[in-house]
């Protein structure tokens, strides 16, 4: 009898022992999850390194492009396959938008269709957020049209600013712009046809590079701002995009190039830069000729990069040969290996600041 009493007294002590080491270990499990998150305290990432057996864990918060936004959803599904652990949201709210959060330290990495303004670099330098700028690939501006729309299948530059540069305010049908296409040199006649434009906003990268590329080509000359005409259906969203142009028989608009292939019910114009018309296709777009080419980019926090093995390792898979193939496999046009090289050694040498 008295044996039996030492053995219970003895199993209730043992009991009380392992409830004490769970109670903590759960309260270790507790704080993990508080800092996983893209709030202030991590900026897109939690630091919490390598678990037992040598699996990753912690968050990568990536935001900005909805044009890139594509290429990092596939290269964190790859990279989620080996390392389960590691939480990666990535969303597309635009370039500019991505841009205000990446600037604050709420994200780890930022995708941008354009490369870095010296207003983002400046709010960036405010607060002490030092990025590491690698290009990832190519896309083209694909202009485009409804599948019904059989008036036209090229456009110039000229054409292009005459239908939604900042003089074309107003004009909802496409012979409205006729006038100033000709007076810039333009020989296409415009239909006449209802105008319905829709393309991107001042928030996406889209915006800026078509502003780049497209507009500043001759606003400068005509004394006009290097801005789109207000007066459009606008949207960060590429998706959304595409929906407007196939919702009009006689619709304009433009977007990246990948979702531009993949869409049905449009037709893309090919666009004469002042060597005749061409088409964007993956070696016109990876050699220029295509006169609306752009590159493609991710910036990461470089002190992030430090402290988060998980944010390293993420962009360590994102330049490796099976990461980078995602840029190729979702639609964009992938560096020539000189270029990648580059981008490889930038990032080996974390090498900060737009180049």
């Amino acid at each position: 009898m008295s044996h039996s009493k030492s053995r219970i007294t003895w199993l209730i002590a043992l009991f009380a022992v392992f409830t004490l080491v769970a109670a903590a270990c759960g309260d270790d499990d507790g704080d993990d999850t508080s800092n996983g998150g893209a709030g202030e305290e991590t900026g897109g990432g939690d630091a919490g390194g390598e678990e037992a057996g040598g699996d990753l864990s912690g968050s990568v918060v990536v935001s900005g492009s909805s044009t890139v936004e594509p290429i990092s959803v596939a290269v964190a599904e790859k990279f989620n396959g080996e390392n389960p652990d590691v939480d990666i949201p990535v969303d597309g709210p635009g370039t500019g938008d991505g841009f205000e959060l990446f600037c604050q330290g709420e994200t780890a990495i930022n995708d941008a269709s354009s490369k870095v303004k010296d207003a983002q670099i400046e709010q960036c330098e405010e607060n002490g957020i030092e990025f590491i700028e690698l290009w990832i690939g190519n896309d083209g501006l694909s202009i485009m049209t409804n599948e019904a729309n059989d008036a036209l299948s090229c456009v110039s530059l000229e054409d292009i600013y005459a239908l939604v540069g900042p003089e074309s305010q107003g004009f909802d049908n496409w012979s409205d712009a006729q006038d100033l296409a000709t007076e810039l040199g333009s020989d296409t006649e415009l239909p006449d046809a209802p105008l319905d434009v829709t393309g991107p906003g001042e928030e996406s990268g889209t915006f800026a590079s078509f502003v780049e590329i497209v507009i500043e080509e001759f606003n400068e000359d005509r004394g006009q701002d290097a801005t789109t005409r207000p007066d459009y259906q606008s949207s960060a969203d590429d998706n959304v995009i595409i929906q407007g142009i196939q919702g009009s028989d006689t619709s304009f608009g433009w977007v990246g190039f990948a979702f531009a292939r993949e869409a049905q019910g449009v037709k893309i114009l090919e666009v004469d830069g002042g060597d005749g018309c061409v088409a964007p296709t993956d070696e016109t777009v990876a050699d220029g000729s295509y006169p609306i080419a752009r590159p493609l980019f991710i910036y990461v926090n470089a002190q992030m990069a430090e402290e988060n093995p998980a944010l390293a390792a993420f962009v360590d898979y994102y330049l490796s040969d099976e990461g980078i193939a995602s840029v190729g496999e979702v639609g964009y046009v992938p560096l020539a290996d000189e270029d990648l090289e580059a981008t490889r050694s930038l990032w080996e040498a974390r090498t900060t600041g737009a180049q």
